[in-house]
């Protein structure tokens, strides 16, 4: 009689304390370590600040270094399905299915630095890219800060320093970039990167500083290319922490504010200034000798060399439906950078 009688007061007063009681678990999965500058400098803090903004009614469960299973090609198809509830990853490791994105990670378009980089990358994606996503709840979408080469023996400098390496890349898109340089790509995800170059099968990686030391890549190569202050990157790779529309949809309003307070953009400037730290404090621990320097004209001629990357991705993902040609204008219009 008594649970009868709590009931029907529930029913009288809506229920209003029990919805702002309810609690909200996310899990969320990732493919790299614990250690790694995503989950120890970002993923975790703001994990801990919607804790604390909610009073203890958001709780994360993180699930680093693929632990729910399955490869980081499969992360984003995990988020649609509800496997997790939100992902991090690259959208280019899913070949095919965020063609607009792809036209952020074609060479020499967007300057180094994650805070640099990372405004573009959102405002392109609120111009242009909106429907590649539209599976999903967006949390953030930013870049890796921007690439340069590291090899295990042959330092690069020159654009014929490139012809006959074999270089790690993060995606087809980055792998055009490696080819047309005059080397060979070959793709695979972050945690074979190390092995393969300490066995020989690939004699370096086109990577970001940020990834060095959580994939212990300055451990396996003994030379880090760097191009003059205020160079276009090689390339990039894009980043982005991904929600299930369904568990979004089913949180209380007051939750879903928390979350979107602390989510878009202003996630994507909390990665932009992890991303600037971590390739600052990677740069300054390598040896000073190990920084191959390449110089303005050299690096002009490695520009020369990717010019017509673009135009032919232009005209493949117009041919699949999509305008090329105004994606990679849209690029072009939001970037600093002066080719």
């Amino acid at each position: 009689m008594k649970t009868l009688k709590i009931a029907a007061l529930c029913v009288a007063l809506g229920c209003t304390v029990s919805a702002q009681a309810e609690t909200v678990t996310l899990k969320i999965a990732h493919f790299l370590p614990a250690n790694s500058n995503a989950h120890a400098n970002v993923i975790e803090p703001w994990c801990a600040q919607l804790g604390e903004e909610s009073q203890g009614r958001i709780k994360c469960q993180l699930y680093p270094s693929m632990q729910l299973g399955g490869t980081p090609a499969a992360l984003a198809d995990m988020a649609r399905n509800g496997v997790a509830d939100i992902v991090w990853t690259a959208p280019g490791y899913s070949a095919g299915k965020f063609p607009r994105v792809e036209a952020l990670e074609l060479p020499f378009m967007l300057p180094y630095g994650g805070l640099a980089g990372n405004e573009i990358i959102w405002n392109y994606y609120e111009q242009y890219a909106q429907d590649d996503f539209k599976a999903y709840k967006v949390l953030a979408l930013f870049g890796d800060g921007g690439m340069d080469v590291h090899t295990r023996n042959t330092p690069v400098r020159t654009l014929n320093d490139f012809t006959g390496l074999k270089l790690r890349a993060s995606s087809r898109t980055i792998a055009k970039t490696i080819e047309s340089l005059g080397a060979t790509p070959v793709s695979m995800p972050p945690a074979q990167m190390t092995e393969a170059i300490s066995k020989g099968v690939v004699d370096g990686a086109m990577a970001t500083w940020e990834v060095v030391p959580p994939t212990k890549l300055d451990e396996v190569t003994r030379f880090h290319s760097a191009s003059e202050e205020g160079q276009p990157a090689f390339g990039y790779t894009v980043l982005s922490m991904l929600m299930n529309k369904r568990k979004y949809d089913a949180m209380p309003d007051d939750l879903k504010e928390i979350l979107d307070r602390n989510s878009g953009k202003a996630l994507s400037i909390r990665f932009g200034k992890a991303w600037d730290e971590e390739m600052a404090k990677a740069r300054e621990a390598s040896a000073p000798d190990s920084i191959v320097a390449i110089a303005a004209p050299d690096y002009q001629a490695m520009q020369q060399a990717t010019a017509t990357v673009p135009e032919q991705w232009a005209e493949e993902v117009s041919a699949k439906g999509l305008d090329g040609k105004a994606l990679l204008e849209g690029v072009r219009s939001l970037s600093s950078v002066k080719l």
